[in-house]
């Protein structure tokens, strides 16, 4: 009798089991994204479309993402906070933009006289990155994923030619994260203003200087129009954008979406690298021959070594008073230091032998 109802029992589970897996194949999963940029906004824009594109590509149509620039959500610097609250699903920025809030998140956008793309893609996916960041973010009920490179940036866009370190005093720049704290020790006045305002807070004289990113976005802003001296960069190697994603939410997706949209988020953000690099090199080429009188410069050795040694100071102080931020630091150095070898005997020694 007990075999016959467990055999009846079953006669009506499997048939629910099977139902409830074609009804889950079925179904279509919608995603809402929150960026920081602005409507169709170069680059960065182009990654969170391509994104889309491939999740429901791949996932023949059960995956969706709809996207909502910041004139939709009015919070270009809210993102963290719409996500971790679960009032979107998803957000593309930069990590550093969150140091307010979470000091550590900065480490995993860029570091002053750190790694450069290639290095830190390593140390992301191969050299602990992925796990140290997890570790963070998991707190605040998110998760964060590489969200595409810029490679290196520049120095930023001045009104004025910086000779000496006592020009820094009084300098109201846009700069974010680590290097707007360096610049700030050496008496600057660090701001972070989002995109949409650069050019006419810029224009205006509300601040002085401005970094964004290089020729890649640069040209499109405009900046050259405003500001002769363009200076070569030391404070952002290679910063990278960030996916944001809802913890609780992405645990809700099937197994094969979740790996769908991994996939996809790690495909974006590398095509975002390459197309930086490609944009970079195209509009360098038209600013030069349409824009002559841009004054390319690098800072003065003795400027170099101020910011240098502020930024140790401070690199110094935050691993000594934040445990964390101590094993990030520490992760980040022993990976660069052991990778940077090979940088140096591999591209730095080919570019240097064939350089005209």
């Amino acid at each position: 009798m007990r075999q016959t109802n467990r055999f009846l029992s079953l006669m009506v589970l499997v048939p629910l089991l099977l139902f409830s897996g074609l009804a889950q194949a079925d179904k279509t999963y919608r995603l809402r994204l929150a960026e920081t940029w602005g409507p169709n906004f170069p680059i960065f824009g182009d990654t969170t479309k391509n994104l889309a594109a491939m999740v429901e590509k791949m996932s023949n149509g059960r995956l969706k993402i709809t996207i909502d620039s910041s004139n939709k959500h009015k919070a270009p610097f809210g993102v963290f906070d719409m996500v971790k609250s679960g009032q979107y699903d998803m957000g593309h920025s930069a990590s550093y933009y969150w140091k307010g809030k979470v000091p550590a998140t900065m480490y995993f956008t860029t570091m002053p006289f750190g790694m450069i793309a290639p290095e830190q893609y390593a140390w992301f996916y191969y050299g602990g990155g992925m796990e140290l960041m997890d570790e963070l973010y998991a707190q605040h009920n998110l998760m964060s994923f590489p969200g595409g490179n810029t490679a290196n940036q520049m120095g930023g866009w001045f009104q004025k030619e910086i000779n000496t370190v006592e020009d820094l005093q009084g300098l109201k720049m846009r700069i974010p994260g680590f290097a707007g704290e360096v610049l700030a020790k050496l008496g600057a006045k660090p701001t972070n203003i989002p995109p949409g305002e650069l050019y006419t807070a810029l224009d205006r004289g509300t601040i002085d200087a401005l970094e964004w990113v290089g020729p890649s976005l640069d040209l499109r802003m405009g900046f050259h129009k405003i500001a002769p001296y363009y200076y070569t960069g030391w404070h952002e190697p290679g910063a990278e954008l960030q996916f944001l994603v809802n913890r609780k939410k992405f645990d809700s997706l099937p197994a094969d979406l979740q790996e769908i949209l991994r996939v996809g988020m790690k495909a974006s953000a590398y095509d975002m690298y390459t197309q930086s690099m490609h944009e970079s090199g195209k509009n360098w080429s038209t600013m030069k021959q349409e824009y002559p009188n841009i004054k390319v410069k690098t800072f003065p050795e003795p400027v170099m070594q101020a910011i240098r040694e502020a930024n140790d100071a401070l690199l110094k102080e935050n691993a000594a008073n934040d445990a964390f931020a101590a094993k990030v630091l520490a992760s980040q150095q022993a990976y660069m230091d052991k990778v940077r070898q090979w940088t140096l005997m591999s591209d730095k020694a080919y570019l240097d032998s064939v350089a005209r």
